[in-house]
C-alpha cells in the first residue's frame, strides 16, 4: 500500500519537526549517494539544521573541489546577465554563497591544523591525511632543492639565508 500525499507546510510541534528532519535527512544524502553511483555524477549536498549544525555528503571528489567547480559555473552564467541598478537584487543572492564559502574555507583551514577534526568521517580523514601529505613531499622537495642550489653557490651565503 503506498503512502499518501503529504501536505507540505511547516510541522509545529517540534519533536514531530525533528524527526522528520532527521528521517528526510537521510533520505536527502541516501538519495544522493544513489545518484552519485549510478550515474557516475559528483554530488555535494549541504544542510544546515535550524539549530546551525551542518550535515553534508560529497561523492569521493572533496565537496571543496565540487563547490569549485559550482562557483566557476555560477562565475561563467553570470557573465551573461547585465549589471546595472536593476540588477543590485543578486548581491543580496551572493553574499549567502560566499558566506557559506568563507565558512568552508575555515573549516578546511582548521582540519588542515589538526583541529575540528571530531565531525570528519573516516573517508575524509583519510582525504586529509593525502592532501597533508602531498604538502609534506612538496615542502620537503623544494628544501632539497634549495639545499643543493646552495652546494653550487657559495655555502656561507646560502646558509646565512636559512
Amino acid at each position: 500500500m503506498g503512502r499518501g500525499r503529504v501536505q507540505l507546510k511547516r510541522i509545529e510541534n517540534k519533536i514531530s519537526r525533528q524527526v522528520t528532519f532527521s528521517k528526510r535527512r537521510t533520505g536527502l544524502l541516501k538519495k544522493a549517494h544513489e545518484i552519485s553511483v549510478l550515474c557516475d555524477a559528483d554530488v555535494a549536498v549541504i544542510v544546515f539544521s535550524t539549530k546551525g549544525k551542518l550535515f553534508e555528503y560529497s561523492t569521493d571528489s572533496s565537496m571543496e573541489s565540487i563547490l569549485e567547480r559550482y562557483e566557476r559555473c555560477s562565475y561563467a552564467e553570470q557573465q551573461f546577465v547585465p549589471h546595472g541598478p536593476e540588477h543590485q537584487g543578486s548581491w543580496f543572492l551572493e553574499h549567502p554563497k560566499l558566506k557559506a564559502r568563507v565558512e568552508l574555507l575555515q573549516r578546511n583551514l582548521r582540519n588542515y591544523t589538526g583541529q575540528d577534526l571530531d565531525p570528519l568521517s573516516y573517508k575524509e580523514l583519510q582525504h586529509l591525511e593525502q592532501k597533508i601529505d602531498t604538502a609534506l613531499k612538496s615542502v620537503r622537495s623544494r628544501k632539497v632543492k634549495f639545499k643543493l642550489a646552495c652546494l653550487c653557490c657559495d655555502m656561507l651565503v646560502c646558509l646565512d639565508m636559512l
